[in-house]
């Protein structure tokens, strides 16, 4: 292996050289055009909240283009036809009467923030609050309480506090699900104000716009605020996946990968009477979506999915090839493919080596190199339990009777379960046929008998606190206790220990195989949360996919295995 990492390493070495030094001064041309020609001046428009944002951006770009000069006004002047203005939703319309053309270039996001000092940030934290929750904490002045909102609350009366706009408050009332004309609350005109507010009364939320809440210099919340967490999934805590309450950098990639509800979310939109023309303004936007997004985070905004940004540029008339970059020596570029080709090489060198070890069955989609994340060494398989291909375990008790559960695996796929429909105590089941369904957010997935036999039980916790089949799959999670019928003769189907493992493996190579197919069919949609970066597989990666998804997995991955 040390030899064909040399090989690699020389090849990345040689492919630098031609790159960099054999190709002469023809490619500078074809990969460094200067961005415009001659002394150019560009206005920008902004609305007041996107000042700092598109301020850092003409900046940005000027340093980076020194024969550009842009200007940066606000928003509230007649714009000229191949003007641009930067704007967030609900924004008043000063030009062509509703008619302008736009673009959405970033997120912005409505967040509910609360006293750091509340003496029950421990609880919130830990269970959060549900959208079913704030719905009935806005329709019902009587549960406007911290008793109300999470268990163990104090009965602290709530004051909240919200901005004085339109959009905003109907942004806020779409989240709740409150249909009401009327909506209760103290309405304040600025962002300053509620803030100010929620500061002076540890028991008080309130509702802003992310970037009205990000300290200057540090980027983090402002003095004595926490995000208040919101549970997504509604099971009455903040799982591991939800968890991105901790950081503003945390809460801004939750957010763009869609850990964070929809409706919270608005956007923010490059507008101008017309689609520009422009070269000057063209080169400008094109950099803003390409080099220039890294700077959205910064002020507190959420980047688009790549998709969403390779659709804009194309709109634009550019590809992430030739969109416009900023005219720096080649030679800066250089180093750069160096590291990408010398990363690639440091990535095949560990498949290779983990070839040598284990031979993998033949795949139609093996041509797709992905880092898992999620592998065989996330999962929990004890020993001493059967486990059958549908993703069910087997354990018989000292009294005969078998616990029967979920497998680790499955739960990891899945996400947190909400709600399981059980068979009751006393139906009898047959090995392959279907025994109970799995439900997360109203998606599901049948799973069948790993025996045959009688059921005396189900586990009664699993009735309110289904979350169990995911935190103790082999423990607390069980789902029946059967009296077995055919035991021995069954197990003879079923895995343990090593052969488990060993299956388990080709199993994720199944994975593998759906992932792949997954986002061939719905790449837009759902990439984002099928990988996490770095091209690695995302646990719980189910859980935010549509309905359709999960039935294509249960009869291509789960019913497969019967």
């Amino acid at each position: 292996m040390k030899t064909i990492s040399f090989i690699i390493v020389g090849l990345s070495l040689l492919f630098l050289c031609n790159i960099g030094f054999c190709k002469g001064n023809n490619d500078k041309k074809a990969t460094l055009k200067p961005v415009t020609e001659g002394e150019k001046s560009l206005t920008v428009m902004s609305a007041p909240e996107l000042n700092d944002l598109t301020s850092n951006w003409a900046a940005q770009y000027g340093k980076l283009n020194p024969t550009i000069k842009i200007n940066v006004v606000n928003a509230t002047e007649k714009a000229s036809a191949n003007s641009l203005s930067f704007v967030s939703e609900g924004y008043p319309d000063y030009n062509n009467n509703g008619e302008n053309w736009k673009m959405v270039i970033g997120r912005d996001v409505i967040v509910p923030v609360i006293n750091a000092k509340n003496p029950m940030l421990k609880k919130i934290f830990s269970q959060g609050i549900s959208t079913l929750t704030f719905s009935q904490f806005f329709a019902d002045p009587q549960k406007q309480n911290w008793a109300s909102l999470i268990k163990g609350g104090l009965n602290s009366p709530i004051k909240y506090y919200l901005l004085d706009n339109e959009t905003f408050i109907g942004n806020v009332k779409k989240f709740a699900k409150v249909n009401s004309t009327s909506f209760g609350g103290i309405k304040l005109a600025t962002a300053a104000e509620v803030i100010s507010a929620i500061q002076k009364d540890v028991y008080a939320i309130g509702f802003c716009k992310l970037t009205d809440l990000k300290e200057s210099g540090s980027g983090e919340l402002v003095n004595d605020l926490k995000l208040l967490p919101i549970d997504k999934n509604g099971n009455g805590r903040i799982d591991n996946f939800e968890n991105i309450y901790g950081s503003m950098e945390s809460f801004t990639r939750g957010v763009w990968i869609g850990k964070y509800p929809n409706s919270l979310c608005g956007s923010i939109y490059v507008s101008s009477p017309s689609k520009p023309t422009d070269k000057t303004a063209l080169d400008f936007l094109a950099w803003v979506m390409a080099d220039g997004r890294q700077y959205l985070s910064v002020n507190g905004y959420s980047e688009l999915a790549s998709s969403k940004i390779e659709a804009n540029l194309t709109t634009l008339g550019y590809t992430t090839i030739n969109a416009p970059q900023s005219n720096t020596p080649e030679t800066s570029h250089i180093w750069l493919i160096g590291l990408v080709v010398l990363v690639i090489a440091g990535m095949i060198v560990p498949i290779m080596m983990r070839a040598t070890k284990v031979k993998k069955p033949h795949h139609a989609h093996n041509e797709i190199q992905l880092s898992y994340g999620l592998n065989e060494n996330t999962v929990v398989a004890p020993k001493g339990l059967y486990f059958d291909k549908t993703h069910t375990w087997a354990f018989m008790e000292k009294n005969g009777t078998v616990k029967v559960g979920i497998d680790d695996f499955l739960q990891h796929i899945t996400g947190t379960i909400t709600r399981l429909k059980m068979k009751e105590a006393g139906d009898k089941v047959r090995k392959g046929e279907k025994i109970m369904t799995i439900i997360h957010d109203g998606k599901q997935l049948n799973l069948y008998a790993p025996i045959s036999g009688i059921i005396k039980e189900q586990n009664p916790s699993l009735i309110t606190d289904s979350w169990l089949v995911n935190t103790s799959p082999y423990a607390d999670g069980w789902v029946y206790l059967i009296e077995p019928k055919n035991w021995t003769r069954e197990i003879q189907f079923m895995f343990m220990g090593e052969k488990y493992i060993e299956w388990l493996r080709n199993e994720f190579s199944r994975l593998k195989d759906f992932v792949a197919d997954s986002m061939r069919i719905n790449t837009v949609a759902y990439s984002h949360v099928i990988l996490q970066d770095g091209g690695e597989i995302s646990d719980n990666v189910l859980a935010e996919l549509g309905p359709e998804v999960w039935e294509d997995f249960q009869t291509r991955f789960i019913d497969t295995s019967k």
